[in-house]
């Protein structure tokens, strides 16, 4: 039997969105993430040191797309999703600040028993999405 390759991390993590603006002027304005690609049905960022926030346009991507290097299997989703960005406990005062400032409730906090905070909060969508300081997990610890 092959030993199991090691999986070094996730590389992208995925949202699905009715209108792409209104989630660019959240994701790029609010959240100021640098958009690094602009299509009809899919808009990438940069959420960190290799790591990307594909936000796909929902309804528009159940069909395979091929592309010259090879077919991207369809895929789609209904309802809310949600994904976490880390941030510095440093940081959770000025972002409960700035959420506030930019109308954006906070849904919910929560103080994990390893010592870290997560708010949750919504995109326009009703997408649930956490800013999670350290530590949280056995290996999210700073």
């Amino acid at each position: 039997m092959a030993e199991r390759p090691e999986i070094n991390g996730i590389l992208e993590t995925s949202v699905y969105v009715d209108d792409m603006d209104i989630a660019h002027d959240f994701y790029g304005g609010i959240l100021g993430l640098k958009r690094m690609v602009a299509g009809d049905r899919l808009f990438a960022y940069d959420a960190g040191p290799e790591q990307t926030l594909l936000v796909f346009f929902r309804g528009h991507t159940g069909a395979d797309v091929p592309t010259p290097g090879g077919v991207v299997p369809g895929h789609d989703t209904s309802g809310s999703g949600h994904f976490a960005f880390k941030i510095k406990p440093e940081t959770l005062d000025p972002w409960r600040a700035y959420l506030r400032e930019n109308q954006i409730d906070i849904i919910s906090e929560v103080d994990w028993p390893a010592g870290g905070t997560s708010l949750y909060f919504k995109d326009p969508d009703g997408n649930i999405l956490e800013l999670a300081a350290a530590p949280l997990w056995p290996n999210y610890l700073s």
